[in-house]
């Protein structure tokens, strides 16, 4: 697996390689001691997993992942205990405290594969996205996408219907709508995206149109030319 460290602290970023020379399955790709050279890193280098440092200078951990297109997996390293309750609340794979001890390491790398074992695989060239990192005012998340029910469009924002949280994107829903798996996710109309796996039951509207009904969720109106091509890949 692709790694790359993030860590304004050269000393930490050895230690960290040193301890991870024992782990064969993660190969660091790459480094980066600020928001700025991660951001050119990830895109450089497309690591699957990030050990990131919280607190550096001209921006935490936190805004990093907030320019990101996709989260990868993320094991947050960092002196400061307590930020350790906002990265869980984001779902962060694992926490490891400095100095990093090497049976930690160990539990947290064990995890990541764990994690991995159930990620979908993707069948086209460009994978689809798995999981999104959100930042709404003050709360943030990691969201996996196939958690989410309903994607909307609001202007060049999304709202993610996420179980009861609804957080909202700054992205517009055409260039979302790219990197979804369309195995699971279906363009209903021109504001809504309905995941696919949350549908209940679908009634026949009025003048060809359709109506889905999501689990847990609101009744959603598939237009008449795409409830034709809603057709095709079910047996409505």
């Amino acid at each position: 697996m692709k790694a790359m460290i993030v860590d304004d602290e050269p000393l930490a970023r050895r230690e960290l390689r040193r301890l991870l020379a024992s782990f064969p399955t993660i190969e660091i790709v790459g480094e980066a001691a600020n928001v700025e050279e991660a951001v050119a890193g990830v895109e450089r280098w497309q690591p699957e997993l990030l050990f990131l440092d919280i607190q550096m200078p001209g921006g935490t951990g936190f805004d990093l992942l907030a320019r990101l297109d996709q989260a990868p997996q993320v094991i947050f390293t960092t002196a400061y205990d307590h930020h350790a309750v906002h990265a869980f609340e984001v779902n962060a794979l694992d926490y490891l405290l400095k100095p990093i001890e090497p049976e930690r390491l160990a539990a947290a790398v064990a995890r990541l594969h764990a994690a991995k074992s159930h990620q979908l695989q993707p069948t086209s060239q460009e994978p689809a996205i798995e999981r999104l990192f959100v930042r709404d005012g003050p709360r943030c998340w990691f969201v996996p996408l196939q958690e989410v029910s309903l994607i909307v469009s609001e202007g060049n924002y999304v709202r993610l219907h996420w179980g009861k949280a609804q957080p909202l994107l700054a992205r517009p829903l055409s260039s979302l709508e790219q990197r979804l798996d369309p195995r699971r996710f279906f363009r209903a109309n021109r504001r809504q995206i309905i995941n696919l796996d949350f549908i209940e039951s679908v009634d026949l509207g009025v003048g060809g149109q359709l109506h889905a009904q999501l689990r847990d969720g609101p009744e959603i109106e598939i237009s008449r030319r795409q409830a034709r091509i809603f057709r095709t890949l079910t047996t409505i």
